[in-house]
């Protein structure tokens, strides 16, 4: 799987900073399983026709929800995590045109929507989540599911392993910060909220178009 490993475009922080869907450290490990059947359970629950990945970076879930047989398709607002994800997407022997360079501000209703949209690990990165949530709004056919690190738990935990001391243990790029509740609290008044689920150091919820 290539990885973006920290690149910057246009001065934002694109994909994953480190590889941690192949990490050999046993703790990494373990988050990340729970992250994936997490997500997986939710998606299983959708039920979705189609999925549409805003926020795909290296195009990680959307091959994987490709694999499992699901019509889905991949986007980002990078044009070079889109190479790296077509170039995955090859290496796996998907066909070309699974992903697209596109700002989420910038979705459209039709073009962009599907029953299922996934927005992992994407709202702690925008300068106007609320922005990016209408945009959403307006494209969902039926479901979303979208996960945030969450606070300040995960900069415990990025302490606690030795990362980002001078920034008090915050990743890289992400410039929104919120706890479960704050979260909750947020997406509330976007989306019903139907399940919400708490793989550690995420919150990770289910929801509805009202």
């Amino acid at each position: 799987m290539k990885l973006s490993c920290g690149l910057s475009e246009e001065g934002v922080v694109v994909g994953n900073t480190f590889d941690k869907y192949g990490s050999g450290n046993i703790i990494v490990r373990k988050i990340m399983r729970g992250f994936d059947s997490a997500l997986q359970e939710l998606v299983t629950k959708a039920k979705p026709s189609s999925i549409h990945e805003v926020g795909c970076g290296e195009g990680y879930w959307t091959l994987k929800f490709k694999a499992r047989g699901f019509e889905v398709r991949g986007s980002d607002f990078s044009n070079t995590v889109i190479e790296l994800a077509d170039k995955n997407a090859n290496d796996n022997g998907f066909p070309p045109g699974l992903f697209a360079a596109r700002s989420i501000y910038d979705l459209e209703p039709g073009r962009d929507s599907a029953e299922l949209l996934l927005c992992c690990e994407v709202l702690e990165h925008l300068e106007k989540p609320r922005e990016a949530l209408r945009v959403l709004q307006k494209i969902a056919r039926k479901n979303v599911i979208l996960s945030v690190p969450r606070e300040p738990l995960w900069r415990v935990l990025n302490m606690a392993r030795g990362k980002y001391w001078s920034d008090l243990g915050n990743t890289p790029g992400h410039v929104q910060h919120w706890s479960r509740r704050d979260f909750v609290g947020l997406v509330c008044q976007f989306f019903e909220v139907m399940e919400v689920r708490t793989p550690v150091p995420w919150t990770m919820l289910l929801c509805r178009v009202f």
